[in-house]
């Protein structure tokens, strides 16, 4: 038996909300960013800031989520890329958190959108950009949309560094069969990133399970009651991954309000460091 090592350990900007308060609501109708919003409340610190104080918490690893974004101007992106080198804090993920490429009458909108975003991982030098695989009933159609535009996308992003995923997120691919059939479909051109919070009822674990020998990153989300960690729940998460043969890093997602981020953040961490696996 071994530990988890340190270092398979991340954070998303999705899990420091109040820290950073502003967010930036995307507009599918134009590449431009608008006017920021005090969505979480004014917040105590930028995206700018936040790789120093990653790196001072002890985390090396991000995923930046695109509504936190406040600017897609090459000046910006080049001060945060900075940022990060600086702090020694790598951009694991831009989390591309918009657009439907299977919607029938919008979809190649957002196909074209979405482009632009990657474009800006690229920029950013992220490891990878997750794309939302689609929003619609998995019908055999609306996956097979999502194979060809899916497709599209990483042909736009031939001989780039950053590697392309998609998520086991929303109805499209709502059960394990409609994630491998997406993904044989896709044959290796874009990856996996499993999410433990997206599954539930009964056969959440053995879904999951199912999936994560396929998995590249992981969104380790817990659930917390009153505050404290569910442990029985978040444990079978963690151990089912490592049963399933997965060996990437676990991005901590925190999303409640009790206790308060970076507490809750340690909490998630110092579980999935403490496992026999």
């Amino acid at each position: 038996m071994s530990k988890i090592a340190a270092d398979r350990i991340a954070v998303s900007t999705w899990s420091l909300h109040r820290l950073l308060g502003w967010t930036y609501p995307h507009d599918l109708t134009t590449s431009e960013i608008g006017s920021g919003q005090e969505t979480f409340g004014e917040g105590e610190e930028s995206l700018l800031g936040l790789p120093s104080v990653l790196a001072n918490h002890g985390y090396n690893r991000v995923e930046i989520v695109s509504f936190h974004l406040r600017s897609r101007d090459p000046i910006y992106l080049g001060e945060l890329r900075d940022q990060l080198k600086t702090a020694d804090v790598r951009l694991q993920t831009l989390l591309i958190d918009a657009g439907d490429i299977t919607h029938p009458e919008h979809g190649e909108r957002d196909q074209a959108w979405i482009a632009g975003w990657i474009e800006v991982a690229n920029e950013l030098g992220a490891e990878h950009a997750r794309i939302i695989a689609g929003k619609q009933k998995p019908t055999r159609d609306a996956l097979d949309r999502s194979v060809k535009a899916l497709t599209a996308l990483a042909d736009g992003n031939a001989g780039s560094s950053v590697r392309l995923v998609t998520e086991n997120w929303f109805d499209l691919l709502a059960e394990p069969a409609h994630v491998h059939y997406l993904l044989d479909k896709l044959d290796g051109r874009i990856g996996l990133m499993g999410d433990f919070g997206n599954w539930g009822g009964e056969t959440k674990y053995s879904d999951l399970k199912s999936i994560f020998g396929r998995a590249e990153l992981c969104h380790a989300k817990a659930s917390f009651i009153d505050g404290d960690l569910d442990e029985a729940d978040f444990g079978q998460c963690v151990a089912l991954a490592e049963e399933a043969g997965y060996k990437g890093p676990y991005t901590l997602i925190f999303d409640s309000e009790i206790p308060n981020e970076w507490h809750g953040l340690a909490t998630e961490r110092d579980f999935i460091l403490s496992r026999d696996v």
